[in-house]
């Protein structure tokens, strides 16, 4: 992760980090990221774990499509919104190459002491950390929380004190739909930027316009994750191939669909963060 993030946040690029919801995720995923020459991150939510098989069998199921498949183009595997140690300390055992680590809700003291936990381990073995501070809002695999918006005397404690590698400030993006339109706080974005000089996170991108994505990558961020959308054009597809074809119950060609769709996305994802052809293969 370090090498390959770096390099976008020196080149003003973001590398997608896209969430999987199951093996055709992966599948499209993939296949838009080789045919477009772009970086990826495939991430798994905390709360999904369980039911996509435990983090060895995800990141082992990721590794063999990677072969299968003549993928060339970098694709890191990451856990998103890790809400215990244990459960990145586990995530660094089965081979993830990056965790991020989100107890944001927690008096900043205690976030920071958990944080840096989570790093001394993480870095022992090679793997990349990402914190948060604040609170993106809004509601996905099974997490809610309220907007809260990132001080940046919070983000600059977390990230001096902890040792991250990145930071997710929470400056008015929320998980989900959005409900009206995103209200990102560039000004505080460009001061943690300023100070901190390391690579940004921006969770919740689905539905943030390409004018503020480009904007919020010109203030450090390096790292932009999706999930919804490609999720919402997942459902689409389904829902309107099953109506066209109501006598087809081959899964192959159900699913031979959804994956079509979710690389499509993926590779819109890819161009919004101006990633597309930053890979030589």
């Amino acid at each position: 992760m370090k090498k390959h993030i770096l390099e976008a946040f020196e080149k003003n690029y973001a590398i997608p980090q896209i969430n999987i919801n199951g093996l055709i995720w992966i599948e499209g995923i993939l296949k838009a990221a080789q045919e477009n020459a772009s970086p990826v991150i495939i991430a798994t939510t905390d709360k999904n774990i369980p039911f996509l098989g435990g983090y060895e069998f995800i990141l082992k199921t990721i590794k063999n499509k990677v072969k299968t498949m003549n993928i060339s183009v970098p694709v890191i595997v990451h856990l998103d919104h890790g809400l215990s140690v244990e459960g990145c300390k586990k995530a660094v055992d089965a081979g993830y190459d990056s965790v991020m680590f989100d107890r944001s809700q927690l008096p900043i003291d205690e976030n920071i002491k958990l944080t840096k936990e989570v790093v001394d381990y993480a870095h022992k073995h090679d793997v990349y950390v990402e914190g948060e501070v604040g609170a993106v809002g809004g509601s996905e695999d099974g997490m809610v929380s309220n907007l809260k918006y990132a001080s940046v005397d919070d983000c600059v404690r977390l990230a001096k004190e902890s040792f991250i590698d990145s930071l997710a400030p929470a400056l008015g993006s929320v998980h989900g739909e959005y409900v009206g339109e995103p209200d990102l706080d560039f000004g505080k974005m460009q001061q943690i930027n300023d100070i901190l000089n390391i690579p940004l996170v921006l969770h919740g991108a689905s539905g943030i316009s390409d004018h503020d994505l480009d904007k919020a990558i010109k203030n450090g961020h390096a790292k932009i994750n999706f999930n919804t959308e490609i999720n919402i054009a997942w459902n689409k597809d389904l829902r309107q191939y099953l109506n066209n074809n109501p006598n087809d119950y081959s899964p192959q060609n159900i699913l031979k669909s959804g994956i079509k769709t979710i690389s499509t996305t993926a590779q819109s994802i890819m161009s919004k963060c101006s990633s597309i052809n930053k890979v030589n293969i």
